[in-house]
């Protein structure tokens, strides 16, 4: 069946590709990575699971988007999970909790020889999955796609960014966030999920502006680097509810984001930046945030602004012990589809 023959009206087909969508990598526009990884998480396990789960949720979405009517036909297609990751991803975490547990019992990691190699293998395996990433990424620019990324814990869209700044030049990163994510390698991880954006500001000259939206979870060197980096731009939780206490709209705050941002923009959505109760399996769940509707009102006005969406990733989607327990997975889902459709928005005609 051709995609334009689908009946968004009808049940969605689990034999289906994402969305229930009976697409396939040569009728579809977008791409979506998905990217089975959890290694650094520092609290709670889950995320790997976040693609599988968004995926069986993704069956139950009606199709129909007031604010982008009809994208889905241009084709939405969702790799298969890459096996090799996801048994690379059992092990290394395993490592890693290992390294964590010494650390958190006043351990030095490099001073036990043991740990010390599972550090480095830790390090090599995260830089070698960046590149995988990256040449995934280009492969599917060179065939005329979009690309977006679906994790997996924060780390994983660094490989992206990269290669979106090889192809689309200078860009803007709108960050949706609860943590800051600019500790440097935090607990020895250079690629820590809690380092992605202290990598970015090291590793890809192609961003020039950083624009982070609900952070409110930050350590003392994370707060100095906010404050001293020009490329950096932060809207604290605490700031944007006190505007909203003394009278600003959602609307006025939306603005001055966007005031911030270059013409092209790519988007990077950690779960947790949303209030804890639409995402309580989250792996750093922090009380305060956004309801989904507040951020997807802010990527309306961006699409709305003029400037172009050049790639996106959400991540940190985790469903927990419990499979009953499905809103995580649920609301990850909606709000993955809401987001392909203003990217394919953003982009057309382009």
């Amino acid at each position: 069946m051709a995609i334009t023959d689908f009946d968004p009206n009808s049940i969605g087909l689990a034999d289906n590709n994402i969305f229930g969508l009976p697409s396939t990598l040569e009728n579809s526009k977008l791409v979506i990575l998905p990217i089975p990884w959890e290694v650094t998480v520092s609290y709670r396990n889950g995320t790997a699971k976040g693609p599988e789960k968004i995926l069986e949720a993704s069956y139950q979405i009606d199709l129909f988007d007031m604010d982008a009517q009809g994208y889905w036909r241009e084709g939405y297609f969702m790799t298969e999970l890459n096996r090799d990751h996801v048994k690379k991803n059992d092990y290394l975490r395993h490592c890693a909790e290992l390294i964590i547990s010494d650390l958190s019992e006043g351990g030095q990691t490099l001073d036990n020889l043991q740990l010390k190699k599972k550090l480095s293998e830790i390090n090599q395996s995260c830089s070698d999955l960046n590149d995988w990433i990256f040449n995934q990424a280009m492969n599917l620019y060179k065939q005329g796609k979009l690309v977006a990324l679906l994790g997996g814990d924060h780390s994983t869209p660094l490989g992206l960014m990269k290669a979106a700044g090889k192809h689309f030049g200078e860009f803007g990163i709108l960050q949706i966030d609860a943590h800051a994510d600019l500790r440097e390698a935090y607990e020895g991880f250079t690629y820590s999920h809690a380092s992605i954006m202290y990598n970015v500001l090291n590793e890809v000259p192609e961003m020039k502006k950083l624009v982070q939206v609900g952070i409110r979870d930050y350590c003392d060197e994370e707060y100095d680097r906010i404050q001293s980096e020009d490329r950096l731009k932060t809207f604290f939780d605490r700031d944007i509810k006190s505007r909203q206490y003394e009278g600003e709209t959602w609307k006025q705050i939306c603005d001055s984001i966007i005031t911030e941002l270059p013409n092209n923009v790519y988007i990077s959505f950690d779960i947790d930046g949303l209030d804890p109760k639409l995402c309580k399996n989250t792996g750093t769940p922090v009380q305060g945030g956004f309801e989904a509707e507040q951020i997807q009102y802010l990527f309306r006005k961006v699409v709305e602004s003029g400037r172009r969406i050049i790639a996106f990733d959400l991540n940190e989607v985790s469903c927990g012990e419990n499979s009953q327990d499905a809103i995580d997975a649920s609301v990850g889902a909606r709000i993955l589809y809401r987001m392909c459709n203003l990217f394919m928005k953003s982009n057309e005609g382009r």
